[in-house]
């Protein structure tokens, strides 16, 4: 009997396991529903981050040192593929470095997470989460827009993605860093040298 009952265990173990696969986020950039490859998106990130973010369901920032340089780029590459090179994290980062200086409020601006109140004065706000987002590709949709990275918490998971090594262009040597508390900040982030996911596993059973 309990040889029986740590079989069923294992074999309830291994069915909460699964390949790591960018299919579905695939399938959802191919047929343009960018609003659930966002959350997709947010929910691989939560995977690739470690047990600790998946436990809790988000990313805290000193855990995006975690996530694998190729499955980060794999998962940019699909974004661009999908949207003629107007949507993924590399084209966030070009932005932010080359026509922000950096800057990420005049960034949350030029991606269009930030809009112009009808104010005397000029001001911006925050877009409200989901509707005032822009989830489909057009002339007018702002590049960089998806996809997008909750910054209410502070910019520095956002700036922590961007100044990822799976980013880094050659010759390119990041001068950031954010300071951060008992959870980091940049330290180890070039530390980031695991496998991809694709050749781990993880739990299915995620609360978000």
């Amino acid at each position: 009997m309990a040889a029986t009952n740590s079989l069923q265990s294992l074999h309830h173990h291994h069915s909460l396991l699964k390949t790591f696969s960018l299919d579905l986020l695939q399938q959802h950039l191919s047929d343009q529903n960018f609003r659930e490859a966002d959350e997709e998106t947010r929910r691989l990130l939560i995977v690739l981050a470690g047990e600790a973010a998946q436990k809790r369901g988000y990313v805290f920032f000193s855990e995006a040192q975690f996530i694998p340089e190729q499955d980060l780029k794999d998962i940019d590459e699909l974004w661009k593929k999908h949207s003629n090179n107007k949507f993924g994290y590399s084209v966030q980062k070009r932005i932010w470095r080359q026509k922000c200086n950096k800057d990420f409020t005049k960034f949350f601006i030029k991606v269009g997470w930030m809009k112009k109140l009808d104010t005397e004065v000029e001001q911006y706000n925050y877009r409200s989460f989901p509707n005032e987002f822009i989830w489909e590709l057009n002339d007018d949709t702002p590049e960089g827009h998806l996809p997008l990275t909750n910054a209410l918490r502070g910019i520095q998971l956002l700036n922590n993605i961007l100044s990822h090594p799976a980013f880094e262009v050659d010759g390119e040597v990041e001068e950031d860093e954010v300071e951060g508390n008992e959870n980091g900040g940049l330290k180890g982030l070039r530390d980031s040298s695991k496998p991809p996911l694709s050749n781990r596993v993880f739990k299915t059973d995620y609360s978000f």
